[in-house]
């Protein structure tokens, strides 16, 4: 089960700190992403790490501004949003995968969470 928070309304150029609990897996070989989807769009890939967080991807829309983190104890994964921007408004979701790295699409991940809602506005 993976259950995303953190979620809510943020004005421009604001910060938020989405996190991903994990439960009922080993996650020694997964990679845990997290994707999201405005309105009218496709889901779109956000970023990736291993679960043993030696690596880390990042879409380029969201490079330098969010980072991905993971907790091994707490089994949580977090997404640091900063500089946030009206584009960024969308519900995030994370999953897990097992494709070969960096796995960047939708398909490559078998189990999502609910996702949570972010708007950027003022």
């Amino acid at each position: 089960q993976l259950v995303e928070s953190g979620g809510g309304l943020v004005q421009p150029g604001g910060s938020l700190r989405l996190s991903c609990a994990v439960s009922g897996y080993t996650l020694d070989y997964y990679g845990i992403g997290w994707f999201r989807q405005a309105p009218g769009k496709d889901r779109e890939f956000v970023a990736v790490i291993t679960w043993s967080g030696s690596k880390t991807y990042y879409a380029e829309s969201v490079k330098d501004r969010f980072t991905i983190s993971r907790d091994g104890v707490k089994n949580t994964v977090y997404l640091q949003m900063n500089s946030l921007k009206p584009d960024d408004t969308a519900v995030y979701y994370c999953a897990l995968s097992t494709g070969l790295w960096p796995p960047r699409l939708s398909r490559e991940y078998s189990t999502w969470g609910r996702g949570t809602q972010v708007t950027v506005s003022s």
